[in-house]
């Protein structure tokens, strides 16, 4: 038997009562929200206490007047017919209204959405309380955009034609599809935000197929859910995770626009067009497939993309990685140059029945030349620890990461490898774990490690990597002395 919807009106559901998540930025000590909110009575847009909610936590302030998110973003994981168009659209003509000359780029991925938003907007520009403040609206191909009275424009376009490069200064960019948001088209767009004195980038989205390039939204939604973030803000709506799809108190706790604002009608719609039960759940209950997005190591040609060159000087480390069965240990390098990027190379990996006597010959033979070597794993890690210590290496030489440390590593990495702060040099080994590592939960605060899912195969290079990257970026001695890793 399917449950029939709760009485409670969606207008009358607060956002922290409809949020699956909502983590706030910190150090907000006030919000914009009284202004906007002045704009939309001035223009007659109603908005629901759930989407008054969302839009007083997007203009947040810190002390210093700046928004809370206008670092790390404000990113939004909400299911179709959830209203949030409307909600984005009405804060950006507020936006618009309250600061003349002020820019808003909205992009789609796909022309189909762009055009679909652009539809709605120009409908709200012409409602009659709207109207009047509104110069006109643009609609030829290439060209749609919403021009205000007080020089403020919001301009509309598809990421796939290269919609947001070239402008100079952007103050809100909203990145609608997010689930469909590559690295390179933050790279074009998210620099025209630097210049404008308190920007704002808005992403939002339903959970990422497993096909989507989503790398950028995954990483966004891991970095709020595990802490590592204090400058985002993060809301995401969804059904249970193992709910029935025909529950329709299920769609109320991921839609909180059902049923009255979207009616039962368009979700047995949407029900029936998306067809599987998984996509429905994705797209129409936002649910995230845990099995697949957050799971992998590094997002599709995430990892290939960070090829590089070894800076020519810097502080260089190792990290010494011995597998949890004890059958395997892998060693590893990394150099930190001047810019305070991190190189990273695989040495060798090799079977605990070749013993570990290389090892200690390898970093002894170095010792002078390398400011700190991490070793880390159960069987075999004391013992080189004390045989390092034994050939004069000093303490401040040798880190065991302790289990806080090691989380710390794999997020470091991840971040590094997320946003273009690190470089390795190709190895087919060591690509090969990365390729098809997953990760593996620590602890109970959303920490992670590196694992494999194929039976006899491990991932130690790539862990090896993980511990000298962190030594890395984290020592404070240099013995400034050149050294090679082979």
């Amino acid at each position: 038997m399917v449950a029939s919807p709760p009485r409670t009106r969606s207008s009358d559901s607060k956002l922290s009562d409809v949020a699956r998540h909502l983590i706030l930025p910190s150090g907000i000590v006030s919000t914009a929200w009284p202004s906007v909110a002045a704009q939309l009575d001035r223009m007659r847009i109603p908005l629901d206490a759930w989407q008054r909610g969302l839009l007083t936590a997007v203009m947040g302030k810190r002390a210093d007047g700046l928004y809370a998110c206008g670092i790390g973003g404000a990113v939004v994981s909400i299911p179709r017919q959830a209203g949030k168009t409307y909600t984005f659209g009405a804060l950006a003509f507020a936006l618009c209204l309250a600061n003349p000359d002020t820019l808003v780029l909205w992009s789609a991925h796909r022309s189909r959405t762009h055009n679909e938003t652009f539809k709605s907007m120009g409908s709200m520009a012409e409602l009659p309380d709207v109207k009047p403040f509104v110069r006109r609206v643009l609609t030829g191909a290439g060209t749609e955009a919403v021009e205000f009275a007080n020089g403020s424009r919001v301009l509309f376009g598809a990421r796939e034609h290269g919609f947001g490069r070239g402008f100079a200064k952007v103050d809100v960019l909203v990145l609608d599809e997010a689930q469909i948001l590559t690295e390179k088209a933050m790279e074009d767009m998210v620099p025209a935000t630097i210049a404008a004195p308190n920007g704002l980038v808005l992403m939002m989205g339903t959970p990422p197929r497993p096909a989507d390039p989503g790398e950028v939204f995954t990483s966004r939604r891991e970095a709020a859910l595990s802490g590592d973030d204090s400058d985002v803000l993060y809301v995401e709506l969804s059904a249970d995770k193992d709910c029935s799809p025909d529950d329709r108190r299920q769609w109320a706790k991921a839609n909180p626009s059902f049923p009255f604002r979207t009616g039962e009608g368009a979700i047995l719609r949407m029900r029936k067009l998306l067809g599987s039960v998984e996509s429905f759940k994705r797209e129409g209950l936002g649910i995230w497939d845990e099995r697949q997005q957050g799971r992998r190591a590094f997002g599709p040609g995430l990892w290939a993309g960070r090829r590089g060159e070894a800076p020519s000087g810097g502080v260089k480390c190792f990290g010494v990685k011995f597998t949890p069965d004890g059958s395997h240990v892998a060693l590893a390098g990394a150099v930190r140059g001047r810019d305070g990027a991190v190189h990273v190379e695989a040495i060798r990996q090799a079977p605990m029945s070749e013993g570990t006597q290389w090892l200690v010959d390898f970093l002894v033979e170095r010792k002078s030349g390398f400011a700190l070597v991490a070793v880390d794993g159960r069987a075999g890690a004391g013992y080189l620890v004390n045989a390092l210590r034994g050939e004069g290496l000093g303490k401040l030489q040798i880190l065991a990461p302790t289990t806080d440390q090691a989380v710390t590593a794999h997020s470091m990495l991840d971040r590094a490898v997320t946003q273009g702060e690190v470089t390795h040099s190709g190895q087919p080994e060591l690509d090969g774990q990365a390729e098809s590592a997953i990760r593996r939960k620590i602890g109970s605060s959303g920490g992670f490690g590196w694992d494999t899912e194929v039976e006899g195969e491990t991932v130690a290079l790539l862990d090896a990597v993980t511990l000298a990257h962190y030594a890395a970026k984290t020592t404070k001695r240099d013995p400034s002395r050149k050294q090679r890793f082979l």
